[in-house]
């Protein structure tokens, strides 16, 4: 067929555009999984490209591939990570269970790449083989799993971790900057006893804090890499030095601590790993789910509602109702802190199906682990831009809704009683008045205690 070209695989013949980087293996799994838009992750194409790279540094220090095939892997592996071949992995998320076809994406790529950089054509499979030289001493069933682990920790360093801690550190200038301001608590969202804002903002600068620790305890695990195991967790094909040695060399190429997983029988069958990292972000999720929702609340009204925060206007809230400004990056933080909870479902469920000696659900495991940390990277990112850096205290409304609280009353209970402070409280509320003005007309206790107790910066 005109503009294509053919090539080999154990099956026969696939035609291949002239100009595709691919070859036969990527070209079959074009046509049998052409299912959905979800390309694979961009990080496990970078994850893969240190892969390649250091297996064959160590392939050649063994004699397993000339040094015309190392340079050539090596320009090619370069080239990946460079974004230079950004076209040539067109491969779906939803294919083979171990991944083989994203696996022999990159085989064939780098093959291609090389061997036309030499002076022969695409698909030659000369002096680069796929299989042969860039595929040595590997396995699907173990570079996935370890492109897996290599594009958590890089995702996390560079989506997941800026952000929050930006998000610390922002929590923790609201926690000085609304020290001095008290406020009404609530419980059952009903009127409670007083606090600060600023003790009211520990409590979520508290729940970041531990969150950044279990998600750097879920990344220490991660370092662990199942490269060496080959098909099974035997080393068949690979040297007794190559787990240890391609751990190392990863380790310098990629500045992370990497290193061999003691198990690799565990490393291809269970993802526990992933799952203990899924889990911290679903709990982080959880979090700042509740946090950006109390900010939505506390800021509702702004008349009608809590009105004790003001929100940076950022854009109209309304087609129809002039100059309404709503809480929109809380809600794109809700609604994100939700998908993050459905993948962490979906993974759990994943990892718990390794029947045997593999888990066969690699892809979708390494999909929604990677596309929740670029959505929390993101959205935690654009709410601190746009929320809270310019989030603000209603001073105003705060002390109007500290005075008008029946909840105050609970400061008498060790003076006069639990029931009279509840007379007090009840009075006050049937009658439209004060607790001060109720105290007043029922005698229950003297107005110059009342006075001393009822402060509420003694309350908190």
């Amino acid at each position: 067929m005109t503009g294509y070209r053919y090539e080999t695989d154990s099956l026969g013949k696939v035609a291949v555009k002239k100009d595709a980087m691919w070859g036969a293996q990527t070209e079959r799994s074009r046509m049998n999984f052409h299912i959905g838009n979800d390309l694979m992750p961009e990080g496990i194409i970078q994850a893969y490209a240190f892969i390649k790279e250091a297996c064959a540094i160590i392939n050649h220090k063994e004699g397993k591939i000339s040094q015309i095939q190392l340079d050539g892997i090596r320009d090619a592996c370069v080239a990946i990570r460079d974004g230079k071949l950004d076209q040539a992995f067109p491969l779906h998320v939803w294919q083979t269970g171990s991944g083989t076809q994203t696996n022999m994406n990159l085989n064939e790529v780098i093959a291609n790449y090389a061997n036309e950089k030499l002076g022969y054509e695409k698909g030659s499979k000369h002096p680069i083989h796929p299989n042969d030289h860039v595929n040595c001493s590997q396995s699907s069933n173990d570079t996935f799993p370890t492109a897996m682990h290599i594009s958590f920790v890089i995702g996390l360093d560079k989506h997941l971790s800026p952000s929050l801690n930006r998000l610390e550190k922002i929590l923790a200038h609201k926690c000085e900057d609304f020290k001095d301001i008290i406020k009404i608590g609530r419980t059952h969202l009903q009127d409670a006893v007083p606090l600060t804002l600023g003790q009211e903002f520990s409590g979520y600068y508290s729940q970041i804090s531990a969150h950044i620790k279990d998600i750097d305890n879920a990344r220490s695990s991660l370092l662990s890499l199942a490269l060496g195991a080959t098909a099974v967790g035997t080393g068949l094909n690979a040297s007794k030095t190559f787990p240890e040695a391609t751990a190392e060399i990863i380790a310098q190429l990629t500045g992370k601590a990497f290193k061999s997983a003691s198990n690799k029988f565990q490393a291809l069958s269970a993802h526990t790993e992933a799952v203990k990292l899924s889990s911290a972000l679903k709990n982080l999720a959880a979090s700042i789910y509740k946090i950006s929702n109390d900010i939505r609340m506390l800021s509702s009204g702004p008349r009608s509602g809590f009105g004790e925060l003001i929100l940076p206007k950022n854009e109209p809230g309304s087609s129809i109702m002039p100059g309404k400004v709503n809480p929109t990056q809380c809600e794109a933080l809700c609604m994100v802190a939700i998908q993050i909870m459905a993948y962490d479902y979906a993974v759990s469920l994943a990892a718990s199906q390794g029947q045997f000696e593999l888990n066969v659900n690699k892809p979708l495991i390494a999909y929604n682990i990677l596309h929740g940390l670029h959505l929390l990277g993101d959205c935690i990112q654009s709410f601190c831009d746009h929320c809270l850096e310019g989030l603000r205290a209603n001073e105003r409304v705060i002390e109007k809704h500290v005075e008008n609280s029946l909840m105050l009353i609970t400061a008498l209970t060790p003076e006069i009683g639990y029931d009279k402070s509840a007379e007090i409280a009840n009075y006050a509320y049937q009658n439209n008045t004060t607790l001060r003005e109720a105290a007043k007309q029922l005698g229950s206790i003297s107005l110059e205690v009342f006075d001393q107790r009822m402060h509420p910066s003694n309350m908190v």
